[in-house]
């Protein structure tokens, strides 16, 4: 039985506006059962979740997941840390890069695949600096006005 990979999917809306994106990976994610509850439920956050190194393996932190009511042990930890599955090759691509000064990985996506495994995009960013940031927002609202005037007048010139 398929499953639609679109039922639940989780953005990091605050990474696209606060880095620059410089290359992404589909990473598997090491969870508990309860765990995967929570994410069909969609009780979870990872706005403000990165990755780090630790013993050559890497691991997701402050991933926060909601306490579920009515079950028979609460979790303790909201702000967990998860193991990150990637093949070596990837590991070490992302080791040696990580070095480099002002990048970092931040989760972009969270989501369950056709067969019902959950996924973890991952990217290699860099930090933007605060007049990239208001560029992006002029830019940002300067394409919307451009696609509202555009709406106004598509639909002026078919009234008749």
């Amino acid at each position: 039985m398929k499953r639609n990979t679109e039922q639940v999917k989780i953005r990091n809306k605050k990474a696209f506006f606060n880095y620059n994106i410089l290359e992404e990976f589909k990473a598997g994610i090491q969870l508990l059962g309860l765990d995967v509850k929570l994410i069909r439920a969609g009780k979870v956050g990872i706005s403000e979740a990165y990755c780090n190194f630790m013993n050559n393996e890497l691991y997701i932190t402050n991933l926060h997941l909601a306490e579920r009511e009515g079950e028979r042990y609460v979790v303790s930890k909201n702000k967990t840390q998860r193991k990150l599955l990637l093949n070596k090759r990837e590991l070490s691509k992302l080791e040696k890069r990580i070095v480099e000064k002002g990048l970092s990985i931040v989760p972009l996506r969270m989501y369950f695949t056709a067969s019902g495994f959950v996924k973890l995009d991952i990217a290699l960013a860099k930090g933007k600096r605060e007049y990239d940031k208001r560029d992006t927002l002029k830019t940002n609202e300067s394409n919307r006005e451009l696609d509202r005037y555009k709406k106004e007048n598509l639909h002026k010139t078919y009234k008749v």
